[in-house]
């Protein structure tokens, strides 16, 4: 790793760190620059994952004491779903080629950018009773997709545990618990996949940790619909430059 791409990734842990303390979205930023550091896409986002996932346990930890179960399924259901369902995603993109995550990327990162855009700007919903197998599948199945790229997994969580009554600070808390679950699960697939850049992930780890500690104390004083918009813009500006070089 050259002085350049030191400076540029300690700049990138350092913003996502913020960011994904401040309103989330962290990831559309380690990913280009893992990228331009000289990753490709798929060894890119096992990086990122690995970097960032352990800023993401510590947030985890902080909230464990308000975790929850929807009511039909305890938590220590929706953990062992989320754990598994992680570890699935992570080795179906270990198996996934290069070329083929390549060109699938632009459009997860749409996804994701949609999904957050809906989280951040959409209708909230109304708190129902989804029943216990709707409540496991909707999990199962963010799991996987979590395992695999992991955009906009907080917002798919919250909505799924409103629909199934959980309250929003329980439904917050459990998200926070069950996204570094999942990322836990990835990042111990990806450490044995060969395709991790360690030096890489060392850099933005760091950096992502130290930029978690300023967000979090930049909360009172930034407003969190600026910060929202503008991840949208980050993910929309990813998604048009990874189309373009496709």
């Amino acid at each position: 790793m050259d002085s350049g791409a030191f400076l540029m990734l300690l700049a990138a842990g350092l913003w996502a760190g913020a960011q994904n303390a401040l309103a989330g979205g962290g990831s559309f930023v380690t990913l280009p620059a893992l990228m331009l550091a000289g990753l490709d896409a798929r060894a890119a986002n096992m990086t990122s994952t690995v970097a960032l996932f352990a800023g993401q346990i510590t947030s985890g930890l902080a909230n464990r004491a308000l975790v929850s179960g929807t009511g039909t399924l305890s938590f220590r259901a929706l953990f062992l779903l989320s754990l598994l369902g992680s570890l699935a995603g992570a080795a179906l993109l270990w198996v996934t080629p290069a070329p083929t995550f390549r060109a699938l990327l632009p459009w997860l990162v749409l996804a994701a950018t949609l999904l957050f855009a809906w989280g951040a700007y959409g209708p909230r919903p109304r708190a129902g009773h989804w029943g216990r197998h709707r409540s496991a599948l909707v999990q199962l199945v963010v799991a996987v997709y979590g395992g695999y790229f992991g955009g906009g997994i907080g917002f798919l969580m919250l909505a799924a545990f409103t629909l199934a009554g959980m309250a929003i600070r329980a439904a917050n808390a459990t998200k926070n618990v069950l996204t570094a679950t999942m990322n836990t699960g990835a990042a111990a697939v990806f450490a044995f996949s060969g395709a991790v850049g360690w030096a890489e992930a060392l850099v933005l780890g760091l950096a992502a940790m130290a930029g978690g500690w300023f967000g979090a104390r930049l909360i009172p004083v930034v407003a969190e619909r600026h910060l929202k918009a503008l991840v949208v813009a980050l993910g929309l500006a990813l998604f048009l430059g990874l189309l373009a070089g496709a």
